[in-house]
């Protein structure tokens, strides 16, 4: 079935005065997705949301949401709510009033048609007040009764709403009595409790120290799930959007260079901004010589999943962690290692390459001025147009298929290493 997309950006552009921010921009985004604007700051992806939002309004384009365009609607009108980067609550008030105060702030009407309209408030207030013991014998309730269900009312969606995100208990606290990460959370709490159906989230996670801010985008992604809501999320940080989101929409000097789902911009990005962007890279020229072989550094190396013009010029990307460190007998190309930093989980060694430097991963303690052999699986070589276009990727045979690397894997790997390096394991009466 079809997915019909709940937002849709049709040809947005936005000026501030002669400056263009957003460059004719096309975008749509589906119900219950986690998506994720992406990009360096003034790339546009904070003004984009904006517009979403109602802040701003584009300079042409339309912006659709459950197919009406919406351009000209104000913010307070859209079925959108948001989370600002500095939460923007209210000091002088409590955690529960400020999670109320979207629902109480909108009136007294605003509320009864929120919770079911004027027939079934009017009904269930007689029955709420009756029920207390403050509308003994009456037919209809008075204004006092119905203020009295609503309040009620209230007090109960900001439980709910508290609940979703962890801070039950919390109703009486002052705002400035509370961490980052629970202030955080109160802001989604406001925001959720009108139900609205598409979040937007403004690098809310920017102003916390980076164990909670780590600790708050699995949160956040569970509370995605859970609530069912659309969540757009701003971020200039490449690891928060590869772990929350569904979908990642890369942005540079307004314009959208490439979208999809994480594994498919790390593993197959379309020209060097997303691949340098996303992740470390090496990235170097090559020639397409034929089905299945390219050529890089004087050498011919198998590849799989492309259709490119033989002979045409590539772009060839090597995540570092993809090189392998062979013995120098059956390598690909040798290199100086130029420098060797420990990282915890690997090293990361600067390897000079006919005199290009590459960035390589291993779990081997290697030293500079070590001479070592590497190569590379075919399948785990990008190749990008030159131009940065749209490349032709085709389907891989159950051989050419992508591995999934597993412990079992990298323990082969590190042992094979072992082996070559002379690294024997220690024996059991050592």
């Amino acid at each position: 079935m079809e997915r019909k997309p709940i937002i849709e950006l049709h040809n947005i552009v936005k000026y501030y005065g002669d400056n263009c921010v957003v460059d004719n921009i096309d975008l749509d985004i589906y119900e219950n997705e986690f998506i994720t604007l992406l990009g360096p700051s003034g790339c546009g992806k904070t003004t984009t949301l904006r517009m979403i939002g109602g802040f701003e309004y584009p300079t042409s384009g339309e912006i659709i949401v459950n197919g009406k365009i919406i351009n000209d609607l104000p913010a307070y009108a859209r079925p959108i709510n948001t989370v600002f980067q500095r939460y923007a609550l209210f000091p002088h008030l409590n955690v529960f009033d400020n999670v109320a105060f979207g629902l109480v702030n909108r009136g007294r009407k605003f509320m009864i048609d929120f919770y079911g309209g004027e027939e079934k408030v009017m009904e269930d207030a007689l029955l709420y007040n009756q029920k207390i013991g403050k509308a003994q014998g009456k037919t209809k309730p008075s204004y006092f009764d119905v203020r009295r269900y609503l309040k009620a009312r209230v007090a109960e969606s900001v439980s709910e709403a508290l609940r979703l995100v962890n801070l039950s208990g919390y109703e009486e606290r002052k705002i400035d009595k509370i961490s980052g990460g629970q202030m955080q959370r109160v802001a989604i709490a406001r925001a959720i409790i009108l139900k609205p159906k598409i979040l937007l989230l403004d690098e809310p996670l920017s102003a916390l120290d980076h164990k909670l801010r780590v600790n708050m985008q699995y949160e956040l992604k569970e509370m995605q799930k859970n609530l069912g809501i659309t969540f757009i999320f701003v971020t200039h940080d490449q690891e928060e959007a590869m772990v929350m989101s569904d979908r990642i929409v890369i942005m540079k000097d307004g314009i959208i260079q490439q979208q999809g789902s994480p594994k498919d911009i790390y593993n197959e990005p379309n020209n060097r901004y997303v691949a340098n962007f996303i992740g470390e890279s090496d990235i170097v020229k090559g020639v397409y010589l034929r089905k299945n072989l390219v050529k890089f550094l004087g050498q011919e190396f198998p590849v799989v999943g492309y259709d490119f013009t033989e002979g045409e010029n590539v772009d060839v990307v090597i995540r570092p962690e993809d090189w392998d460190i062979v013995p120098r007998e059956s390598a690909k190309v040798i290199g100086k290692v130029t420098s060797s930093i420990f990282k915890g989980v690997h090293y990361e060694l600067l390897v000079d390459i006919e005199g290009t430097e590459f960035v390589v991963h291993t779990y081997e303690d290697i030293q500079a001025d070590e001479v070592i052999g590497l190569t590379v699986d075919p399948y785990e070589i990008c190749l990008m147009k030159e131009d940065g276009s749209p490349k032709k990727l085709v389907p891989l045979t159950q051989e050419e298929s992508r591995k999934t690397v597993t412990l079992f894997d990298v323990a082969a790997k590190y042992e094979a290493k072992n082996d070559f390096y002379g690294h024997e394991e220690a024996s059991e009466d050592k």
